[in-house]
């Protein structure tokens, strides 16, 4: 459970500076899991020490993986393969994190043992079934609060037969967990999805050596698979670099260079919808490093104007709609954001959320059923919101205090820990 903390941000006149933003949380996530799951040893680098992929972390050490920590952001595993977990002796507590809770389901379900799986407050809330139903119908013995879908969740593994699965949404979690299940068992499980969701799964498990196809509309895996141990380095998280990329655009005479960051396609889709509002964002340095493209970006102060947002650039941005918001409460005209239902399914309802905190402050913005309308160019004032204890919706408050006309107070601000420990001292880095 993470700390309340209340903050104060006061407006400024300028951002610059340099900025590394932590590892990837997503690729983070993936490096612990496949690590453990490979055979030999494996060095991990440039990890995210949030408390979400800290989470993973315990629960394998909870199975028996060895893990040996070197500074801040450096892991040795010891993976034990795919038929050498232990069966944990307690509850596995996954913290606030949905990725842990989701990917772990399908690792878990094809485990010849029994575990226990809950959460903190918030993650309890969210909704499990979307990776229970299609585990279940590869045979999995899962169990849950509220009709499955919910935690609390039990699985009684093993026994899975591998599956084609049509899911009705794009989610990587979904795609991951129905893969992660497959890769242990003999014959093809085949995921289809409506759109390319990310795909930093099948990305990591053909680096550790594993045969995995992606195609257009999905992914598929023929296992048992044999992991190898591999040294994994993780770039920046853009999810994390997206409220410094929108802080650049909106404050006037502002210039940030953001170093190592992914920019993985299935996941750019920020840096599109922010270029298509006239922003000034250039990639340098282009590189790819443990199968994962990486690039440095430019960012320089922009005259932002409004755009429509759905379909296919939808899931390659699903997790950066509330600084997209921040980021068209300053441009000239109506954004409107479409086929983004799932933001009211993420720590808390963000479409309500970031409606009741950026209006609160003077913004124009309001509600639709699958996403919102800002109407851009009105002066925002300062004043107190809460940040729902959700991170992303603090950090997008803080940049959006930048631009206004006095401090905002942001409470509950200590949840920014489960995915960018240090967002607010690099924040205070580059003010000027």
């Amino acid at each position: 459970m993470h700390k309340y903390e209340t903050r104060t941000i006061a407006p400024v006149t300028s951002v610059k500076g340099e900025i590394v933003v932590p590892g990837d949380k997503s690729i983070s996530h993936r490096s612990i899991m496949f690590a453990s799951l490979a055979k030999g040893e494996s060095r991990v680098v440039g990890l995210l020490r949030g408390e979400d992929c800290m989470s993973t972390l315990k629960i394998f050490q909870a199975m028996g993986v060895e893990v040996e920590e070197r500074g801040e952001d450096e892991l040795i595993i010891q993976g034990r393969g795919i038929d050498g977990l232990l069966e944990p002796d307690d509850v596995l507590d996954c913290g606030n994190s949905g990725t842990t809770m989701r990917l772990m389901s399908g690792i878990l379900a094809a485990q010849p043992f029994y575990s226990v799986m809950t959460g903190d407050q918030y993650l309890r809330k969210r909704p499990m079934g979307r990776v229970i139903d299609p585990l279940r119908e590869m045979g999995a013995k899962i169990l849950g609060r509220d009709g499955n879908k919910k935690a609390p969740l039990t699985i009684d593994g093993g026994g899975l037969k591998p599956a084609e699965y049509h899911s009705p949404v794009s989610s990587a979690q979904v795609k991951s967990a129905l893969l992660l299940a497959g890769m242990q068992i003999e014959g093809t499980t085949t995921v289809y999805e409506p759109h390319l969701s990310r795909d930093h799964s099948e990305r990591m498990l053909c680096y550790f050596g594993a045969e995995v196809e992606s195609f257009d509309g999905g992914a598929r895996v023929t296992g048992p698979v044999v992991l190898e141990g591999r040294e994994v380095f993780v770039p920046g998280d853009i999810s994390s670099a997206a409220f410094f990329l929108v802080a650049g655009l909106i404050v006037p005479d502002s210039e940030l260079l953001l170093k190592n960051v992914g920019v993985n396609p299935t996941r750019s889709g920020i840096i599109d919808i922010l270029q298509q509002m006239g922003g000034s964002i250039e990639l340098l340095n282009q590189r790819e490093l443990s199968g994962e493209p990486v690039a440095d970006l430019l960012v320089k102060s922009s005259q932002l104007k409004g755009i429509e947002i759905g379909g296919e650039l939808v899931p390659r941005a699903i997790d950066e709609f509330p600084v997209v918001s921040v980021a068209a409460a300053f441009a000239e005209g109506v954004t409107t954001i479409r086929d983004a239902k799932e933001l009211r399914v993420k720590e808390t309802d963000r479409i309500a959320a970031m409606c009741d905190t950026l209006g609160k402050i003077g913004a124009q913005i309001e509600p639709l059923e699958d996403g919102m309308r800002v109407t851009g160019g009105k002066s925002l004032s300062g004043g107190t919101v809460n940040s729902f204890g959700d991170h992303r919706i603090a950090m997008s408050m803080a940049v959006a205090a930048l631009r206004a006309s006095g401090e905002v107070t942001i409470e509950d601000t200590g949840c920014t820990s489960t995915s960018f420990p240090n967002f607010w001292e690099l924040l205070e880095n580059i003010r000027s």
